[in-house]
């Protein structure tokens, strides 16, 4: 297929180009070995040569970008100068064209996918403003504003294993003081309000935005808040926008008078319920627990507003309907702790509900939960037996 393809490119031949790049297209979709024996046999060059040739038709250059969409699935790496130059250029031109600019981000987001030189290069080659310009310019298509927010939130990503560390944390500083991101975010919202896999799409990337302290208050400010409430109300029924929604809450509550706004706002008794609700999804339990223990945390009239609400009792059912799940354990026993840190009577009821043996068997079963359970289970005062840590005494360290 790849030399069908490879001989229309080196001739040019324009009228037999569509279906030599449909057929390698599906054949690149089948799976990623197929995408990476193709790379290795110098794929990507002719591909560009494709996009290259297709240039003055729109429609040829559509579906180039799609064959070059699936050919980058996966592996980044294949892109060069040229083709990044190519993506940001044609973006930039043809930014009233909807179809296209959705083409342009798909490539440039396989592009970026665990790749911290790509999203490096191509944040200096000024996607972002063209990232947040689609969402603004093509408000009404699901498709693009689906898309171009996820660019966004790849764009905050920090999965590249090559690099030590890398951008990410500036990249989210810039979508939202230079580009407005929060802004334009929530309002692209507002035009979905049905659409439950754009809604939670958005609330993913607000919750990857919510790095600094002001951030989180902005979001509250423009309407963010209010919209993921409705949004958890809304769509209790859809388990992966619960969980965004629960992870975005958790994002923000990091403020701590965004805290306050969460428990006025009434969300409280949804976490609870979508913790119950979905009590046999461990990354609901989770990010519910989660998201209860960011309320909790220095805030005893919240946890009052909590306990009324029966999170810790949801906690306590997450643990047990999870024993083998490290982080809804983890997260779990540090709501309980946070409850009761400063609120010491509500240590009788949380006992009474058998949290001593829930958190003791997470503390044997999982080490990483050895230090939150230990002290969930003071705070609770239970007795803990302290594992004496070696003192610096001379001899052989025990093994």
């Amino acid at each position: 297929t790849l030399d069908a393809l490879g001989s229309a490119v080196a001739e040019a031949d324009v009228a037999e180009l569509p279906e030599q790049l449909a057929a390698f297209a599906a054949q690149c979709k089948e799976q990623l070995a197929f995408r990476y024996l193709a790379g290795q046999n110098g794929a990507y060059p002719v591909v560009f040569s494709a996009c290259q040739l297709a240039s003055g038709d729109r429609d040829l250059l559509l579906q180039a970008f799609s064959t070059l969409s699936a050919l980058l699935d996966g592996q980044p790496d294949l892109l060069d100068a040229a083709g990044q130059e190519l993506l940001l250029q044609t973006l930039r031109e043809q930014r009233e064209d909807a179809e296209m600019t959705l083409a342009g981000i798909r490539c440039v987001r396989h592009a970026c996918l665990k790749h911290e030189q790509n999203r490096q290069d191509f944040v200096k080659g000024g996607i972002l403003p063209l990232l947040t310009g689609a969402i603004i310019q093509h408000g009404s298509s699901a498709d693009v504003v689906r898309t171009a927010a996820s660019a966004l939130r790849i764009m905050t990503f920090d999965d590249d294993i090559r690099v030590p560390f890398g951008h990410a944390h500036d990249h989210a500083k810039m979508i939202v003081l230079e580009n407005d991101g929060l802004r334009v975010l929530i309002e692209a919202a507002k035009a979905f309000t049905d659409n439950s896999g754009v809604l939670s799409e958005l609330c993913a990337t607000l919750s990857r935005l919510s790095v600094r302290n002001e951030f989180c208050q902005e979001i509250v400010d423009l309407g963010g808040l209010n919209f993921m409430v409705t949004l958890l109300a809304d769509c209790m029924e859809h388990p992966d926008v619960v969980k965004q929604v629960l992870s975005a809450i958790r994002a923000v509550a990091g403020n701590d008078d965004v805290k306050d706004a969460i428990v006025d706002a009434g969300a409280t008794d949804l976490i609870v319920l979508a913790i119950s609700h979905h009590l046999g999804n461990p990354q609901i339990c989770e990010q519910g627990c989660a998201a209860l223990c960011m309320l909790a945390l220095r805030k005893p009239e919240n946890c009052s507003v909590i306990m009324e609400g029966g999170g810790a009792l949801a906690a306590l059912q997450a643990m047990k309907a999870h024993p083998r799940e490290v982080a809804v354990q983890k997260q779990a026993c540090m709501l309980i702790r946070n409850l009761v840190s400063r609120s010491r009577d509500f240590s009788q009821p949380i006992l009474e509900m058998g949290a001593e043996n829930l958190i003791t068997e997470a503390r044997a079963a999982h080490r990483d939960c050895d230090d939150v359970a230990r002290a969930a289970l003071r705070d609770l005062g239970c007795k803990v037996e302290l594992r004496e840590l070696w003192t610096g005494q001379k001899g052989s360290l025990a093994q």
